[in-house]
C-alpha cells in the first residue's frame, strides 16, 4: 500500500464531490422522512401502523434500488444512470412535498427510496474510477463526509421546522428537491467514466458483446469474487444491525430508558455529528496510507465500546453520550467509509456497482428486520441488547479482517486498467 498519495486535481475533487452528494441526499431522505411522517400524521390522518409501513417501504425501496441501480450502472454506464436517478429523486421528493393524501405518500416514498438506493452504488463507482492511482481510498472516503452533512442538514432543519406541522414536513422535502436539482445540473457537466468505457470496449473486443456486461450478477457468484461478496456482505450486515439500531432508537433510549427529553437527546446527537465529520476527514487523510488495518481495528474497538459502556455502567444520559462519543471514532474508521473503499477495490469495473448495490441491499433488509425486535428487547433489558450490539460489532470486525486479506480485483485494474473482464474469476494481484 502506498505511503504517500498523489496530488489530486481540483476538477477531480469537484467531480467526486458532485458524485458524493448521493450520500448527502440518501441521509437527508431517510432522516427527513422519519421527521416528516410524524408531522403528516394529523393533517393526513396517518395511523401508527401507516407510519411504520411507510418507513419500512422506504427501506425496502432503497434496497431494491441499490440492486437495480448498481446493475444498470455496470451495464449502461455511470453517467446515464446517476443522471436518471437524480431526476427520479427530484420527482419522488416533489411528490412527498406536495402530497395531499396517504396514497401519494406511498408513491413518493417508493420513488424516493428507489432513486436514493440506485444512485449510491453508481456514484461511488464513478468516484473510484476517476481517482488517480494511489488515491482511490481518499476520494471514495470523501463521500462519507457528505453523508454526515446530509444528516446534519436534515436534523438542523427538523429543529427549525418541527413546530410548523404539515408545512414543516413539506419544507423538509423542498430542501431535498432543491439540492437534487442543483446536483443534477452539476452532474450534466461530468463525463462518463473512462475506466468504464475502457472496460466495456475491452469486453466487446474479447466477447463481441456490444455495450453490456453479460450476466453481471451471476459473475459475482464465481470465485474469487464470491468470497469478497460474502465477506463484505457479512461485515456490513452485522455491523449495520448495531449502527441502524443506534440510529433508529438512539433518541428512544435517551428518552424512554435514560429519562431525558427529546431536545437534550437531539442536541447531543447533533453535536456528535460534527465530531464525526472531523474524524471522517482524518480518515480521508489516512485511508491510503500504511496504517489502514490498524485504524480499522481501533475503530472496531471504539465502536464496540459505544455499546459496552452503557451496557456495563447502566443506561444513563452520560453513559450513552460517552459511549456514542467513542462510536463517532469507530464509525469513521471501521464502518461505511471503509466498506465503500473495500468494495471499490474488490471488484472489477463492470461488476463494481452491481456488487456495491447487492451488499447494501442485503444489509438494509437485515437491519430492517432486526429493527422489528429492538423495541421489545429494549423494554425487557436494554443492557442485554446493548451488550449484544457490542458483540455484533466485534464479530463484524472479524469479517472485516477477512475482507482485508482477500484479492483485490479493482486494485489490479488501477495498475492496468485494460483488464480482461471476461475472465472475472482471475483478478490479478
Amino acid at each position: 500500500m502506498a505511503t504517500k498519495t498523489p496530488a489530486i486535481a481540483g476538477k477531480i475533487w469537484f467531480r467526486a464531490g458532485v458524485a458524493g452528494m448521493a450520500s448527502y441526499l440518501d441521509a437527508a431522505a431517510i432522516v427527513s422522512t422519519g421527521t416528516a411522517l410524524v408531522l403528516f400524521k394529523g393533517p393526513l390522518g396517518l395511523t401508527p401502523m401507516t407510519i411504520g409501513l411507510l418507513s419500512s417501504l422506504l427501506t425496502i425501496s432503497i434496497a431494491v434500488g441499490s440492486i437495480v441501480g448498481g446493475t444498470l450502472g455496470d451495464r449502461f454506464g455511470r453517467r446515464r444512470v446517476f443522471t436518471a436517478t437524480m431526476i427520479l429523486l427530484v420527482i419522488g421528493a416533489a411528490v412527498m412535498a406536495t402530497a395531499s393524501s396517504e396514497q401519494l405518500l406511498y408513491l413518493g416514498v417508493v420513488l424516493l427510496g428507489l432513486a436514493a438506493g440506485a444512485d449510491l452504488p453508481v456514484s461511488l463507482a464513478l468516484i473510484a474510477e476517476i481517482a488517480p492511482q494511489g488515491a482511490r481510498g481518499k476520494l471514495v472516503a470523501f463521500s462519507q463526509v457528505f453523508w454526515y452533512l446530509g444528516l446534519i442538514a436534515a436534523q438542523t432543519m427538523g429543529l427549525f421546522v418541527g413546530g410548523l406541522g404539515e408545512t414543516g414536513a413539506r419544507l423538509l422535502y423542498a430542501h431535498i428537491v432543491l439540492m437534487a436539482v442543483i446536483v443534477l445540473l452539476f452532474r450534466l457537466r461530468i463525463p462518463e467514466s473512462r475506466q468504464w468505457i475502457t472496460a466495456r470496449d475491452d469486453l466487446k473486443a474479447h466477447t463481441g458483446v456490444t455495450g453490456k456486461a453479460p450476466a453481471a450478477f451471476r459473475q459475482l457468484f464465481k470465485k474469487p469474487l464470491f468470497s469478497s461478496l460474502i465477506a463484505l456482505t457479512l461485515f456490513y450486515s452485522t455491523f449495520n444491525i448495531a449502527a441502524n439500531t443506534k440510529g433508529q432508537f438512539g433518541i428512544y433510549m435517551y428518552v424512554t430508558v435514560a429519562g431525558t427529553n427529546v431536545q437534550t437527546a437531539s442536541a447531543i446527537s447533533l453535536a456528535l455529528l460534527f465530531v464525526s465529520i472531523a474524524f471522517a476527514i482524518l480518515f480521508i487523510r489516512l485511508v491510503d496510507g500504511p496504517h489502514r488495518i490498524r485504524l480499522f481495528i481501533l475503530g472496531i474497538l471504539f465502536a464496540a465500546l459505544q455499546f459496552a459502556i452503557p451496557a456495563t455502567l447502566g443506561v444513563t444520559v452520560w453513559t450513552l453520550a460517552f459511549g456514542y462519543a467513542f462510536g463517532t471514532i469507530g464509525l469513521a474508521f471501521a464502518f461505511e467509509g471503509i466498506l465503500k473503499v473495500w468494495t471499490q477495490e474488490s471488484f472489477p469495473t463492470l461488476l463494481r456497482s452491481t456488487a456495491q448495490g447487492t451488499i447494501v441491499a442485503v444489509a438494509r433488509v437485515i437491519a430492517a428486520v432486526a429493527a422489528l425486535f429492538a423495541p421489545g428487547l429494549l423494554a425487557v433489558s436494554p443492557n442485554a441488547l446493548l451488550a449484544a450490539l457490542s458483540g455484533l460489532v466485534i464479530i463484524a470486525g472479524g469479517f472485516g479482517l477477512w475482507v482485508s486479506r482477500l484479492p483485490k480485483a479493482g486494485l489490479a485494474e488501477a495498475d492496468d486498467p485494460v483488464v480482461d473482464e471476461a475472465a472475472y474469476s482471475t483478478p490479478r494481484k
